[in-house]
């Protein structure tokens, strides 16, 4: 989970994918997670950057087949690479939101997920130990936050489930709880080119670029809230 990775330390691919969509400046209340326990099983929700991480997390559940719905939103054409029924493709502006909403073999959805890590899986699914449910619609685009921006929501993504090695990974500061919201405020200081910048073309040179600037993680615990911080490059 890309969090907890900044907050130790370990600052691979999937974080610096994650990131490209941050330009300088300070986004508030991104990160968003809010967990109930109730004896042995948990609700969960979330903003939207945690889609893929529940999505695929609930995927490894399954046994082999699962009644899927919803969408894959994507700047790819990947058409081609699906091999289960599709009710209709949109797109707009180059933005492609492939519906889907049928029986598949999680192996199919899995190995999409792998291939196109930076697509947008928003997918909804229930097992006999989860329901997982998402908003079928893409993110919002990131923007630096505004002094009259609306307070902190986790809608996007909500889960009922009793993996309580899931709820550790999320909440990887917390012991025991009752109630927990966390939010994130993700200060980007400044945007670290790389070293050969000038014999790229302006796409590489996006992707190769890396976030300089610290996340400040807010977590409220039965009350009482936890501030930690920590500084990145990535």
């Amino acid at each position: 989970m890309v969090i907890r990775k900044i907050f130790e330390k370990r600052l691979d691919e999937e974080v610096h994918s994650d990131f490209l969509k941050f330009g300088r400046g300070e986004y508030k209340d991104k990160y968003l997670i809010e967990v109930k326990a109730r004896g042995n099983s948990w609700t969960i929700k979330t903003g939207s950057e945690f889609a893929n991480f529940l999505v695929k997390k609930c995927l490894e559940k399954v046994n082999s087949e699962v009644s899927i719905r919803g969408i894959i939103v994507t700047t790819l054409d990947i058409i081609n690479e699906i091999d289960f029924k599709i009710v209709k493709v949109g797109n707009f502006q180059g933005i492609r939101k492939i519906q889907i909403d049928t029986n598949v073999n999680k192996g199919k959805i899995l190995s999409l997920m792998d291939k196109y890590p930076r697509a947008f899986f928003a997918l909804s699914f229930s097992n006999n130990d989860f329901t997982l449910k998402i908003k079928a619609k893409a993110p919002k685009s990131e923007k630096p936050s505004k002094e009259n921006d609306n307070g902190p929501k986790a809608e996007f993504c909500s889960l009922k489930t009793n993996d309580e090695s899931l709820v550790k990974e999320l909440l990887f500061d917390v012991d025991k709880f009752k109630e927990v919201s966390v939010n994130h405020i993700i200060s980007i200081k400044d945007i670290v080119y790389p070293s050969n910048v000038a014999n790229l073309k302006p796409a590489e040179v996006r992707e190769q670029s890396k976030r300089k600037g610290k996340i400040i993680r807010k977590v409220l615990v039965d009350g009482k809230e936890k501030i930690s911080e920590t500084e990145f490059v990535a």
